[in-house]
């Protein structure tokens, strides 16, 4: 993921978007994406195995944090062999939480392959006891459950001695001062080439890394147009999305945040991500596990601007979904049940994002989340006429009246364990 402290910029670029023509297939899967509202990040690899390093930074950086070289990191590949590893067993927790995708680490930045890859020896089959294909079973779960797999690839490479200028990142991996480039792009289009023909239909690209080369002669040398292309030549329905934090470049299909609200202009589709605790991958010590509560209003705040949240999970080295994570998702999953008919396949409503809240909309009503209001009387300005107004969570009735500008929602006092008080308002 990124660096602390790197900027984004929100805005979609219409003009870099216009040379870019999507298939049909494509933009049915952009509306499928939007309607599907929440998704599963899996942060896992080798760095699992050092458990984040106490506090020396975050799980996934343990490489470059704890400046390991390259020719020592290899040696994890010796000691990883997940046991318990249930591909089944994840997507059934992610279906049952509410998710409809999931994004796997294929390759973080290490330069690890968590797939069996031919263009490098460097994978989890052959460089492993293991021996098995972690994205090839989830694939396979994946299809068997009605979830869509999506794959995180870093073009970032710590490893890989052609990848070379050495970029922000990876200074003391013990990589020559030589390297070439060309070759590099052939290696990560190689591999990008095999997770999307050999695991069945994959859902999108999630790209990462390309701010690594910012203030390099190479900055402009990612050759993103050859890329993009290959991957809607092999799988015209798959979204490219890339976590550069610019505006979009043309070829890519939906924008990403990290860790914040995002703020786009309707050009493409948007999405969130967030950490269940501190980190992405896993980390023994980082207890900052954030409740359920505060999870469930960064999903509606999302769905109130439009927007997807890719809730984030580190397994345990071991292959387990770490248990306050597991309770966390039972309990979103919970909260789904009763109010999901707001999030899934809704747009972002008619009121945009208020101190008190959020709307969201579909074909016929608008939804009013209110996270922070405690006076017995709110306005929403809504231009439609109301037919009626009760609480989602158990169809009661709330009185309204239609005022200037809008109308005013006469309020009870919210239930213990009411982590957003939803009213539907029929139009």
């Amino acid at each position: 993921m990124l660096l602390a402290g790197q900027g984004v910029i929100a805005r979609a670029d219409p003009d870099a978007q216009a040379a870019y023509v999507p298939t049909q297939g494509n933009l049915e899967a952009r509306e499928w994406f939007q309607d599907a509202k929440f998704g599963i990040f899996v942060h896992w690899g080798l760095y699992s195995e050092l458990a984040g390093g106490g506090k020396s930074g975050p799980a996934e950086w343990i490489m470059n944090d704890a400046r390991i070289p390259a020719d020592k990191y290899e040696r994890l590949a010796q000691f990883f062999n997940p046991s318990h590893f249930d591909a089944e067993a994840w997507v059934s927790s992610f279906k049952a939480a509410g998710a409809r995708y999931v994004v796997f680490t294929a390759k973080h930045h290490d330069g690890f392959a968590m797939f069996h890859s031919r263009a490098s020896a460097y994978n989890v089959v052959d460089a492993t006891s293991f021996r098995r294909d972690p994205i090839a079973e989830l694939a396979s779960a994946c299809q068997r459950q009605g979830v869509r797999l999506f794959i995180y690839y870093s073009q970032l490479d710590w490893h890989n001695p052609d990848y070379y200028p050495l970029g922000a990142t990876g200074q003391f991996a013990g990589r020559p001062d030589s390297g070439d480039w060309n070759r590099y792009i052939d290696y990560q289009n190689a591999q990008l080439r095999e997770l999307l023909s050999n695991y069945g239909p994959i859902g999108g690209i999630w790209l990462d890394g390309w701010w690594d080369q910012q203030g390099t002669a190479q900055q402009g040398q990612w050759q993103l147009e050859q890329t993009y292309r290959m991957i809607h030549a092999l799988q015209p329905s798959a979204l490219i999305v890339n976590n550069h934090h610019q505006r979009p470049f043309p070829g890519e299909d939906y924008q990403t945040f990290e860790r914040k609200l995002p703020a786009g202009d309707g050009t493409l589709p948007l999405e969130m991500s967030e950490t269940m605790n501190g980190s992405w991958g896993f980390n023994l010590t980082d207890n900052n596990y954030k409740s359920a509560a505060t999870l469930i209003r960064t999903l509606v705040g999302a769905a109130g601007r439009g927007a997807n949240l890719l809730l984030n999970t580190g397994p345990m080295p071991d292959g387990r979904i770490q248990p306050e994570n597991l309770q966390t998702l039972a309990e979103i999953g919970s909260w789904f049940k009763t109010y999901g008919r707001s999030i899934y396949g809704s747009r972002a409503g008619p009121v945009l994002p208020r101190p008190w809240g959020v709307t969201t909309r579909t074909a016929s009503v608008i939804y009013v989340h209110i996270l922070d209001w405690r006076d017995d009387r709110l306005f929403v300005p809504v231009s439609s006429p109301v037919k009626r107004a009760n609480r989602l969570a158990d169809d009661r009735a709330v009185s309204f009246k239609t005022v200037a500008g809008g109308i005013e929602i006469r309020l009870t006092q919210p239930d213990s364990g009411e982590w957003d008080r939803v009213i539907a308002l029929q139009t």
